[in-house]
């Protein structure tokens, strides 16, 4: 149907080669596969991070929560300006989640004045998002914050497996760090995530909660290394299979090329729409600030027709989207939330649209696409 889709997979015969090894190999939960992904992810983020490879992104957050006993009459501030995971997973355990706008219409993450404009006595974490591949600008300040406060911090990388503040990881600033790894991601395996942290007692807990609180596993049992088991405190079924873990570790070694070229077709996008009535977020990146561009996001000009833009778009068979639309839109928060308590966000989710980035897209893809939303807008 598309000539130019949102995403495309970067897969190639490795990927099926891993999964075939696994398959005539003969273990397809929570193996070597498995060992291996995690240990590679972790020399990935560096300064000794522990990696426990879980199911899905929102099962880390989920598992986040859980492990800093996120629980009824807590406060979490979140950004307004994210997927609904990470609301959902706040209610889901209890809690309030309680919304930071977004900066401004340049930078679209959240920042120390918005987060610290929203803690009360009753805030037990913060969730920091970098958004499509950009690193929040505050979060060492964020960071330093909770430590004082003695609040959790939580960073979804979601967007960013990658992304760098002064040479340090996205993923290894807060308590916990969670990942997906959803076919549209940069590092695609279907369905997948991870958690990380740098605090030792924390993986514990986050290892007995990725597996109904076991103190061993059914591989260890397999190879001889225990009889049996005992549950440490209850946990839930948010592993991994072997399968997964395979193309993961193939994809892990293609992640820094992938993201680099990303890089250069954002650039390619800037260019063809500087002067424009369409603008781009974060056009203005510190230096010390490593992005690895998840997304492609413009901002359309006021009053324009959204709808009208995507179906032009449609038309010439390229897809967009939207990114995302906002949390008071939904019959589950309706009530919740106001647009007037996060007006940067609101503003943004009234004009943002989501335009093809892989790292197979071509410079002529995007001149084609660019075009096509110039002429839809005039």
């Amino acid at each position: 149907m598309w000539e130019i889709q949102l995403f495309k997979l970067n897969f190639d015969h490795l990927e099926v080669k891993a999964v075939s090894d696994v398959v005539t190999g003969g273990w397809l939960s929570m193996g070597e596969e498995i060992n291996k992904f995690e240990t590679a992810f972790g020399a990935f983020l560096g300064d000794g991070a522990h990696c426990k490879a879980v199911s899905n992104g929102t099962a880390a957050l989920h598992m986040a929560l859980l492990a800093l006993d996120v629980g009824p009459g807590d406060e979490v501030v979140i950004p307004s300006l994210t997927f609904v995971a990470d609301v959902n997973v706040v209610n889901l355990v209890g809690a309030s989640p309680i919304l930071a706008d977004a900066t401004s219409l340049d930078n679209w993450n959240m920042s120390l004045e918005s987060v610290e404009q929203q803690i009360t006595e009753k805030t037990k974490a913060v969730i920091v998002v970098h958004y499509a591949g950009y690193p929040c600008r505050d979060i060492m300040a964020i960071s330093q914050l909770c430590r004082d406060k003695g609040i959790g911090l939580i960073e979804d990388v979601a967007h960013a497996p990658g992304a760098t503040v002064d040479g340090k990881v996205c993923g290894t600033f807060g308590d916990v760090g969670c990942f997906s790894f959803f076919s549209n991601k940069n590092l695609s395996i279907g369905e997948g995530g991870m958690v990380s942290t740098l605090d030792v007692e924390l993986n514990k807990r986050l290892g007995y909660l990725r597996s109904h609180g076991m103190t061993t596993l059914t591989l260890d049992r397999h190879k001889g290394r225990a009889i049996t088991y005992d549950v440490a405190q209850p946990g839930l079924n948010y592993r991994m299979d072997e399968m997964r873990a395979a193309i993961g570790s193939v994809q892990l070694d293609k992640l820094p090329a992938g993201n680099l070229r990303r890089g250069e077709l954002t650039d390619r996008y800037r260019s063809k729409l500087e002067g424009s009535p369409v603008t781009m977020p974060f056009a203005h990146q510190a230096s010390n600030f490593t992005s690895v561009y998840h997304i492609l996001p413009v901002l359309l000009p006021e009053k324009t027709d959204r709808v009208a833009v995507i179906g032009a778009l449609k038309e010439k068979r390229i897809q967009s989207s939207i990114h995302y639309p906002p949390f008071w839109d939904f019959t589950a928060y309706k009530g919740q939330f106001s647009p007037n308590d996060s007006p940067v966000t609101a503003d943004i989710c009234r004009r943002q649209l989501t335009l093809p980035l892989f790292p197979t897209m071509t410079e002529d893809e995007v001149d084609q696409v660019c075009n096509a939303l110039l002429e839809a807008i005039a």
